[in-house]
């Protein structure tokens, strides 16, 4: 099992001394990605419902200060020299495709090889409207056409592609991503397109458990949602066993709810020896990574409850 942590990109966390503190101690204390989130703008009024609240508010708001996703994880590339740099998630339409492609593909480069693509199609209309995207409602069907671009850019010699959002023929693209096939995708999401979606392009299925609409909070629930990925994937044409489960709990321990949704208990709830049982029991279902967040208001708080969570559970997975 690889284990992650959730790096900062708004805030005092987010400047320069503490953001390379933080990754680089990360990366010291053995942990092997980091993740990174994506939003260019943040509304000052939204209507769009989070889809990771029972309320439906966007709660990490804040004062809506960003850094630029893909800027931030060049950044880190450039001060660690393992540690894995995963966008979790990018939202795709935010960029044009070969644009994106393009700055994905230097990172890699210059990364040694070391960049994950977490992909999502987006939630927040209004952060749509602003930079001024196609249409939100056709999201979806951008974020699929912009993956298949990426992967023709990527692995194609003469890359070309007749699309309805992104069109291009007789040009060079160069350099490519080092990683055999072009960067790892990893696909976010819970929802059946989201299923789907990893199913015909993903290197992984990369859910967060405590989706309201589509939960995986229990062990019960989580196995049943990867069997349906398994035979959506082997639908595609695919071996089911060549796309991997990576699982983001924004929070563990004793201040998580206990139960989950379906009476069951809820997955990295409750002390280490439970979590531990957990992480042994979501691997026997093929997960391969599982990222989370760490709290702390100063980088020495969050990497002193990092090394805790690296002793006490991560030691004994």
């Amino acid at each position: 099992m690889q284990f992650g942590f959730s790096a900062p990109t708004a805030g005092p966390l987010a400047s320069l001394d503490n953001l390379t503190r933080l990754c680089t101690g990360a990366e010291a204390l053995g942990y092997r990605y980091g993740t990174f989130s994506d939003h260019v703008v943040i509304p000052t009024d939204i209507s769009s419902p989070y889809p990771y609240s029972a309320t439906g508010e966007f709660i990490n708001a804040g004062t809506g200060e960003r850094n630029e996703q893909l800027i931030e994880l060049a950044f880190v590339a450039a001060r660690t020299s393992t540690l894995r740099l995963v966008t979790s998630v990018m939202v795709v339409p935010h960029r044009p495709a070969v644009l994106a492609a393009k700055q994905l593909a230097t990172i890699d480069v210059l990364a040694d090889g070391r960049v994950t693509l977490g992909i999502g199609a987006g939630w927040m209309k209004e952060e749509f409207e602003a930079l001024g995207l196609p249409p939100f409602e056709a999201r979806g069907k951008v974020t699929d056409e912009y993956i298949a671009a990426f992967k023709e850019l990527w692995t194609s010699d003469r890359p070309r592609f007749a699309g309805e959002f992104v069109k291009f023929d007789k040009i060079t693209f160069a350099p490519k991503p080092p990683q055999k096939g072009g960067i790892p995708i990893w696909v976010g999401g819970e929802s059946g397109p989201a299923l789907r979606r990893t199913a015909k392009y993903g290197d992984a299925w990369y859910p967060i458990p405590n989706n309201p609409a589509f939960p995986m909070d229990s062990l019960k629930r989580l196995e049943a949602a990867i069997g349906k990925l398994r035979k959506m994937t082997q639908e595609a044409g695919r071996d089911p066993k060549s796309v991997g489960v990576t699982i983001r709990f924004p929070r563990y321990g004793d201040g998580v709810d206990a139960k989950a949704g379906d009476g069951e208990r809820r997955l990295f709830s409750g002390k280490a020896a439970d979590i531990v049982a957990d992480i042994k029991a979501m691997s026997a279902l093929g997960v391969g990574c599982i990222d989370t967040g760490f709290g702390g208001s100063t980088v020495p708080e969050i990497l002193d409850e990092m090394k805790k969570f690296r002793d006490e559970v991560m030691a004994k997975a």
